[in-house]
């Protein structure tokens, strides 16, 4: 399985309303519950109506369009980088998952999921 390495940097934020977000930016994931409208975005791109963020993420992505019947992919990799002490932040998207780690941790995760077999691009 192929995972695609992204070098921008990247926020988690929670927003008042989504008004100042770049819809139309590379990266932009929005979700919204009762209690909270939260966005993920690259740094450079984070809104002025920002209550609460924390910098310091990048991304990775698990290549190509994953069936919807494929089971625990995430969780193989989440479970790769927890026995390694790596924590991580999943978002699902229609056709794949993005994994981000902390800065700091990217470059190991990387490797740590390079020497289990996944292809890194």
């Amino acid at each position: 399985m192929e995972i695609k390495r992204f070098e921008e940097a990247f926020s988690v934020c929670k927003v008042m309303d989504y008004s100042e977000v770049d819809l139309k930016d590379q990266f932009c994931f929005l979700s919204k519950t009762d209690e909270e409208l939260s966005l993920v975005c690259l740094t450079k791109s984070v809104p002025n109506n920002t209550t609460e963020r924390e910098d310091g993420w990048r991304a990775m992505r698990i290549q190509g369009v994953l069936d919807f019947s494929l089971i625990g992919i995430l969780s193989k990799i989440s479970t790769i980088l927890a026995d390694s002490k790596i924590g991580i932040f999943a978002i699902s998207t229609f056709n794949t998952d993005y994994i981000l780690t902390k800065e700091e941790n990217y470059e190991k995760a990387i490797q740590v999921l390079g020497d289990t077999g996944y292809t890194i691009v």
